[in-house]
C-alpha cells in the first residue's frame, strides 16, 4: 500500500477534537449558522447574528423531516434563492424508503461528501492500526443505484450514490484502502443482479490478492455469497472458458469484464474443487479467498440478524462493523474495532455537524416533546436518546428518529451504541417492542428449527388491526420445508419470547390476540428486494423492513401474497 495516508496523524487529530468536544460542537455550530445565515429558514427565526449553542437552541425548533418537507420539495423544484442553506442545494438525497414505504427527500452537498470521507478516513485509521492491510485488492459489493432529475433539475439518488459519483469519494479511496476489485462500470451497472455476478466474478480471479471483503450493510454480504451458493458452477466456467456468462448483457460491462477475463482452467479446477469440498458452504471466505484480513460493513441494528450467516461464511475471519450514520448523514466512527459487531460502539465526531439528544420518556415515545434536548457533552452514561442533527446540508434540530445509548467517553465526546429505530415499533394496546425484541424473539424461535437443520433466511412483521383484537403477525422465509410440529412450536416460541409486561398483561387478558406466524414461499424477500430497487434504492443500500406498515401496501401485498402456511399461537390459550 503507497504510503499516502498516515494513519496515525487522523488518529492524533481525532484525538484533539474530541478531547475538546464541547468547544468544537460551539465552533461547528457558528460555521453551519454563519454560512447558512441568509437561508429563508433561519432568518424565520430571528437569531440576529447570535450563531451560540444557547441562542439557537432557544430560537430554532426542534423538528422532523415532516416539518422540513415543503422546504425541501421547493429546493427540488427549482428554487432559486437560499430556502435551507447560502449556498444552493445540487444534490437530492434519497433514504432507503425501507422505513416508511417510501424513500424521503433529504438535501445534499459537498460538505456532506467531506464529513463522509472524514468518517472514513477516521475508522479505517483505526482499523488499519488493530488489522493492517498490505498491497491487494477489495472485494467491495458497491452498486450504483439509479439516479433521476427532479422538477428543478438536481440531481436525485441514494447517499452511497451520491458519494461513489464523487471525485472526493475515489481521492480518498485511493489513499486509504486497497482498490475495488472490480471496475466502475459493474459498480454503475443499470441491472444489479449483472453487477452482483461480475463482482462475485472479480472477487474469483484475483481471489490472492483479496485483503478485504465490504459492503455497506452486512445484508448485501450475505445476499452475495448466497448468490454465490447458486451461481458458482458458472462463475468457474466462465474462468476456464475466459468467456462471460450469457447472463451478463449490458454491453458496458461486458466491455469492461473482457479486460480482465482470460481463459485460466487451472483456478477454474481450483474453485471448483474448493466449493465441491465445502460442507453447507462453512468458511467459504477464507477457502475462496485466503489472505482475507476482515470483513467490513454496518453489522448493528437491523443487520444484526445475518451476523450468524456471516459468520458461517466468514470462519475465522474478523468481522468489523462499519461506522454510525443515515441518509441524513454521519455521526460517528467504529474506533474500537477488535469489538465483536454485537457491542461496536461509535464516538461521535465533534466537528461533523452540531448534535443533541433527546432524553427517552415514555410520553416521547407517543407523541409531543417533554424532554428538553441536551447537548452532545452533557449525555449520562446508561441513558438512552433520540439524536437530533445539525448538518451543514440544511437541517437544523432535526429529529433523526434513531434510538441510541450511552456507553462511555472518548475523551469528551460520547460513545453510543444504536438501539433502535423510535417509530419501528410493534404496539396494539399498552405493549411497545422494539426491533430489537422482535429480532431476539425470532432468534428464540429458530433454534427450534435447527432440530430440522435449517434455518430463517430472513423475517418481518405487521400488526393485524382487520380484526378484533389486533394481533402480531410474524413472516417467515425458511432454507426448506419444515414440519408443521415444528412450526407450530415456533409460532408459540415466537409469542412467549415477547416479555414486555404491556404485551404479556394485554395477551392474558386478550387485548392483544393470539400471534399468528406466516411461512413465506422461497424468494419472497428477494422479490421485496426487487421492487425497493426499482424504486431507486441501491442494493447494498438495502435494508429489510422489520415492521411493515399498512402504509406500505406494495410490500404487505407481496407478502401477503407469497404466505405458503400460517400457525395461530396457542400460548396463552
Amino acid at each position: 500500500m503507497e504510503n499516502k495516508f498516515d494513519s496515525e496523524k487522523v488518529i492524533e487529530e481525532f484525538e484533539s477534537i474530541t478531547k475538546n468536544a464541547k468547544k468544537v460542537q460551539a465552533e461547528t455550530l457558528k460555521k453551519i449558522l454563519k454560512e447558512n445565515c441568509e437561508a429563508e429558514y433561519l432568518k424565520k427565526w430571528n437569531l440576529d447574528g447570535k450563531f451560540d449553542p444557547q441562542t439557537y437552541t432557544s430560537s430554532v425548533p426542534v423538528v422532523t423531516h415532516k416539518d422540513l418537507l415543503p422546504y425541501i420539495q421547493r429546493i427540488a423544484d427549482g428554487a432559486n434563492y437560499p430556502v435551507l442553506t447560502g449556498k444552493p442545494i445540487t444534490t437530492i438525497t434519497l433514504s432507503s424508503g425501507t422505513t416508511q414505504g417510501k424513500p424521503k427527500f433529504v438535501p445534499y452537498n459537498d460538505e456532506l461528501t467531506e464529513t463522509t470521507m472524514q468518517i472514513y478516513r477516521t475508522s479505517f485509521a483505526f482499523r488499519n492500526r488493530a488489522f493492517p492491510i498490505g498491497n491487494g485488492k477489495a472485494l467491495s459489493f458497491i452498486f450504483g443505484s439509479k439516479q433521476f432529475t427532479t422538477k428543478g433539475g438536481l440531481l436525485a439518488g441514494t447517499a452511497t450514490t451520491n458519494v461513489y459519483r464523487s471525485s472526493q469519494f475515489k481521492k480518498t479511496m485511493r489513499a486509504i484502502q486497497t482498490p475495488c476489485c472490480s471496475p466502475d462500470e459493474v459498480i454503475f451497472a443499470p441491472d444489479f443482479h449483472q453487477s452482483l455476478y461480475c463482482h462475485l466474478l472479480c472477487g474469483l480471479i484475483y481471489h490472492e490478492d483479496i485483503q478485504v471483503i465490504s459492503s455497506t450493510f452486512a445484508h448485501s454480504i450475505v445476499h452475495s455469497f448466497r448468490i454465490f451458493e447458486l451461481v458458482w458452477e458458472e462463475l468457474c466456467s466462465d474462468i476456464r472458458k475466459g468467456v462471460l456468462s450469457a447472463r451478463v448483457t449490458v454491453p458496458s460491462i461486458r466491455t469492461a469484464m473482457a479486460r480482465v477475463l482470460t481463459p485460466n482452467p487451472e483456478l477454474a479446477d481450483k474453485i471448483y474443487n474448493k466449493c465441491l469440498g465445502l460442507v453447507e458452504w462453512n468458511r467459504l471466505i477464507p477457502e475462496m479467498f485466503p489472505n482475507c484480513k476482515y470483513i467490513y460493513g454496518i453489522m448493528t441494528g437491523s443487520m444484526e440478524p445475518y451476523l450468524k450467516k456471516l459468520r458461517h461464511y466468514a470462519g475465522e475471519v474478523p468481522l468489523l462493523s462499519g461506522d454510525y450514520g443515515s441518509s441524513e448523514g454521519w455521526i460517528g466512527a467504529n474506533v474500537n474495532p477488535n469489538l465483536p459487531p454485537e457491542m461496536t460502539t461509535f464516538a461521535v465526531l465533534p466537528d461533523i455537524g452540531y448534535f443533541e439528544f433527546l432524553p427517552l420518556t415514555e410520553v416521547d415515545l407517543d407523541g409531543p416533546i417533554e424532554s428538553k434536548p441536551v447537548g452532545l457533552t452533557d449525555v449520562q452514561i446508561g441513558e438512552e436518546y433520540e439524536v437530533v442533527v445539525t448538518n451543514f446540508a440544511g437541517l437544523y434540530r432535526y429529529r433523526l428518529g434513531d434510538v441510541v445509548k450511552v456507553i462511555g467517553f472518548h475523551n469528551a465526546t460520547p460513545e453510543l451504541q444504536f438501539v433502535c429505530r423510535r417509530n419501528l415499533m410493534l404496539t396494539i394496546n399498552i405493549d411497545k417492542n422494539t426491533e430489537k425484541d422482535l429480532q431476539l424473539s425470532v432468534e428464540a424461535a429458530a433454534k427450534l428449527l435447527a432440530t430440522e437443520k435449517l434455518e430463517v433466511l430472513d423475517f418481518t412483521s405487521h400488526i393485524d388491526l382487520s380484526s378484533e383484537p389486533g394481533h402480531y403477525v410474524i413472516f417467515w422465509e425458511v432454507s426448506g420445508e419444515a414440519s408443521d410440529a415444528v412450526l407450530k412450536e415456533c409460532c408459540n416460541c415466537l409469542d412467549k419470547s415477547f416479555v414486555d409486561a404491556g404485551y404479556v398483561s394485554s395477551r392474558k387478558v386478550n387485548a392483544i390476540g393470539p400471534l399468528e406466524l406466516r411461512v413465506l414461499k422461497r424468494g419472497t424477500f428477494q422479490k421485496i428486494l426487487d421492487h425497493y430497487v426499482a424504486q431507486g434504492s441501491a442494493l447494498n443500500q438495502f435494508k429489510t423492513p422489520r415492521c411493515v406498515s399498512p402504509a406500505n401496501q406494495t410490500v404487505l401485498q407481496i407478502l401477503c401474497s407469497n404466505v405458503v402456511k400460517s400457525y395461530v399461537s396457542t400460548t396463552f390459550g
